[in-house]
């Protein structure tokens, strides 16, 4: 009996339960597995051997799959999580079986060939428990809840896939519903009248900033997002619509969404009630469309690090920000500076069957996905109105409204959670999804990461168990690189100038990371990473850029973007990446730069620099990250102690977040198939190689397919070098720092072109103007003039009106 160890084998294992005898499965005692027995295969040893030999009770055949058959043994009597990987003793009976019957010693004994019988049928890895066996009509008659479209909250219980769900039930089994917790959603107003909401509305850290009036009350037609955010987290139980996942929780209302609003207005919003409110939910962000690059300008990020830094006592406000549903535009959430910050858990979506919306948005920023609209089915939570139901809700915009509850639910559990803790623990218990999708990538912690699913789903039962036991991490500690400076490439009063060209095969550039400068700068171990790069290029959809740790760990910062035409380039722009949470920072690092080649557009590499956050070593000399005034030119400045920077005057008027959701969010069907950038590496990195196992115990046959085609393909290499290494072209090249000088940051505003005589001397071809819209009071904006001094403002995102 041959067993599958790949990830396909067992989503198949799993998923076939649904076609199996109809007979009601007793998961609290009994474990079960399924069969692949083919009596051409299997000569000589019948169906109830192969059961017998292995202690297994035949259940009946798989649905109406040829040759596959579900059975079942007792759970031990050590209690019900006595399976493990490492210990099954169904496993352990198929492995004897396996060693007898490759035994020399014994292989002509009557033993060694029915074991050989036996072990020729064909089993996946064993069926796994569901997250819940019971129905959502009997978790409701359990636990009296009346809410009349609880049937429809799949997202909370999936009676179609029970995998697929937020698995709160257990933790309302454990006593926690979200009380003493204020979740506050910066959106379009929240209906404090509606039934499902009045109970846990809370007035006094509500504001309307659009109006300047104390009570958020959405007035405009359109004025529904928030109140159905809000639903999804605290609609009361009760009879009316559906319930929240922290049902006894409090929501606040911060509107911002409706009307003009100032910078300064948009700061304050960020920190309204930031003593009392523990959790900002923040379903919107800039234009979805594929060819915006946009972020919050300094008087804003002002105000994120001032609610990390002090929100809640210290112990730092958590924002949660949806990555954007611009997938189907090809947009990605690194050019979104709200998503690829540090300070935010940037959520993605999956849909009713688990797999990836075209929509979600994907990025090395993504930290963990949770359910959403797609495969037929939407969110349903509250609407505006005094007994209202949403039905048609979803996007990215309300997955990170479920993630908010379940952190709602661990805050009441564990109040001294800090804001990185929070984070710690969605990368700690995610739960893995599709995991035959090409998209997964092994990485130092030995964690699998996914620019689609980041770190996995959350599961709210896994979550909360963790926090209760959760040690919490020491303080915050950064390195902030010296600023790597290629050709003597220079960007001031938006002008570039110098740089390496980038030509066809790329440009690459190295940076070396030292023990010394962890102890110097009190850095134990890596969590997040900044990168800020200065490119110049004609067309900026063209370019993509990776980072590459000494280990060989590589995200991707930016992918190639088919709509993005902008000619503005990456003045000074800051890429964020999760994907080296637990990575050795020590050593050089690898930044590449490439773009398409088109012949009509050309650009230019200036330069680079880090930030590496991660903990202290000593927590005593822990101290508080300030924002820095300066951050856009090269080589950086230092601010001017006597600069002062005047108050914003300009107004904005931000869009509503259903403007780039895609009609179809609800009914197209996901996929597990397709990584989220096509250019990645088909061969590990100089010094890195890919196990033949996975940590789980699969054996990787991908991967051994590629190595043997690898050394194939490396012979016919060799034999063909040395007839033409005298025309090859030349490689990447490698620069080293040119001037090291000190970090410094902002925008500001003005066209951004290319200095005269900025081309000559340069072996590659001329540069050409870049004379684009710039950046404007801070926001990186070409599309469209920026909400930091405009009208005209990034567009925000959920379901189309």
């Amino acid at each position: 009996m041959r067993f599958f160890w790949t990830a396909a084998a067992a989503l198949f294992a799993h998923c076939s339960l649904v076609g199996a005898s109809t007979a009601k499965r007793s998961y609290d005692t009994r474990d079960y597995y399924v069969v692949e027995h083919s009596p051409l295969v299997n000569a000589g040893a019948p169906l109830d051997d192969v059961a017998t030999a292995l202690g297994l009770k035949l259940e009946g055949k798989v649905g109406e799959l040829d040759n596959h058959y579900l059975l079942s043994a007792p759970k031990s009597v050590h209690g019900l999580h006595s399976r493990s990987e490492h210990s099954d003793r169904v496993l352990e009976a198929f492995e004897s079986l396996k060693a007898r019957a490759s035994s020399r010693l014994v292989s002509r004994s009557e033993g060694a060939l029915h074991a050989r019988s036996i072990v020729s049928s064909r089993a996946p890895p064993p069926i796994r428990r569901p997250l819940s066996s019971e129905s959502s009509r009997a978790i409701s008659e359990r636990l009296g809840i009346q809410d009349p479209m609880f049937s429809k909250q799949w997202h909370l219980v999936n009676d179609d896939y029970p995998e697929h769900m937020m698995n709160v039930a257990p933790v309302w089994d454990m006593g926690y519903t979200g009380k003493g917790v204020i979740t506050s959603f910066l959106d379009d107003g929240l209906d404090y009248t509606s039934e499902d909401l009045a109970d846990n509305f809370d007035a006094a850290n509500s504001y309307d900033f659009n109006d300047h009036v104390p009570l958020p009350m959405p007035k405009k037609a359109t004025d529904h997002h928030g109140t159905r955010c809000a639903g999804q987290v605290a609609a009361g139980k009760n009879a009316a619509c559906g319930i929240g996942i922290a049902y006894n929780s409090k929501v606040a209302g911060v509107r911002i969404l409706s009307g003009k609003l100032t910078d300064a207005d948009e700061t304050a919003a960020l920190n309204y009630g930031y003593q009392n409110v523990s959790i900002y939910s923040c379903s919107w962000g800039p234009r979805d469309n594929g060819k915006t690059m946009e972020g919050p300008n300094y008087l804003i990020k002002k105000g994120l690090v001032n609610g990390i830094n002090k929100g809640r006592g210290g112990k730092g406000s958590i924002f949660v920000f949806a990555s954007g549903n611009g997938g189907g535009h090809g947009d990605q959430c690194n050019f979104d500076g709200y998503t690829n910050s540090i300070y935010s858990v940037t959520v993605s979506s999956l849909d009713y069957k688990g797999r990836h919306p075209y929509y979600s948005e994907a990025c090395a920023a993504n930290m963990v996905v949770a359910y959403s609209s797609g495969a037929g089915r939407h969110i349903v939570t509250t609407d505006i109105g005094k007994n209202q139901c949403a039905t048609n809700h979803g996007g990215t915009s309300a997955a990170a409204p479920n993630v908010a509850g379940v952190f709602a639910l661990a805050l009441e559990a564990r109040p001294d959670l800090t804001w990185r803790d929070i984070q710690y623990l969605s990368i700690e218990t995610a739960r893995m999804v599709n995991p035959d999708d090409p998209d997964w990538e092994r990485i130092a912690n030995n964690r699998l990461y996914s620019y689609k699913y980041g770190f996995g789903a959350i599961d709210a039962e896994k979550y909360v168990t963790a926090a209760k036991e959760w040690k919490l991490v020491k303080p915050q500690a950064w390195i902030e690189s010296k600023t790597i400076q290629l050709n003597n490439g220079t960007y001031k009063d938006k002008t570039y100038s110098g740089g390496e060209y980038i030509g066809p095969k790329g440009v690459q550039s190295k940076m070396m990371i030292t023990k010394e400068m962890l102890a110097e700068n009190n850095f134990a171990t890596l969590e997040h990473i900044n990168v800020k790069v200065w490119i110049d290029h004609s067309r900026r959809g063209d370019v993509e850029v990776e980072i590459i740790s000494p280990t060989g760990i590589r995200s991707v910062l930016a992918g190639k973007r088919e709509k993005d035409e902008a000619e503005t380039g990456f003045p000074g722009w800051k890429f964020m990446s999760v994907k080296h949470w637990g990575d050795s920072p020590v050593g050089e690092w690898t930044i590449r730069v490439y773009d398409q080649g088109e012949p009509a557009e050309e650009g230019y590499f200036l330069g680079w620099n880090m930030i590496l956050w991660g903990t202290t070593i000593d927590s005593s000399k822990a101290k508080q990250y300030e924002v820095p005034l300066i951050e856009d030119v090269l080589p950086p400045m230092e601010a001017p102690s006597s600069l002062v920077v005047p108050a914003p005057t300009v107004t904005k008027e931000h869009g509503k977040p259903t403007d780039h959701l895609p009609s179809d969010h609800g009914t197209a069907e996901g996929e597990n198939t397709k990584p989220a950038f096509s250019s990645r590496p088909t061969s590990p990195l100089p010094g890195q190689t890919w196990p033949a196992f996975t940590s789980d115990g699969f054996f990787n046959l991908k991967l051994l397919s590629f190595a043997i085609a690898a050394a194939v393909l490396s012979g016919v290499v060799a034999g063909v070098y040395f007839w033409r290494r005298q025309r090859r072209l030349a490689s990447y090249t490698s620069l080293s720092a040119v001037e090291d000088v000190s970090m410094g940051s902002v925008a500001h505003g003005g066209m951004v072109s290319r200095a005269p005589g900025a081309d000559e001397g340069r072996v590659s071809p001329p540069g050409r103007s870049t004379m684009g819209l710039g950046f404007h009071s801070g926001f990186l904006d070409d599309d469209e003039p920026s909400t930091a001094g405009s009208d005209r403002t990034p567009t925000y995102r959920d379901i189309p009106v």
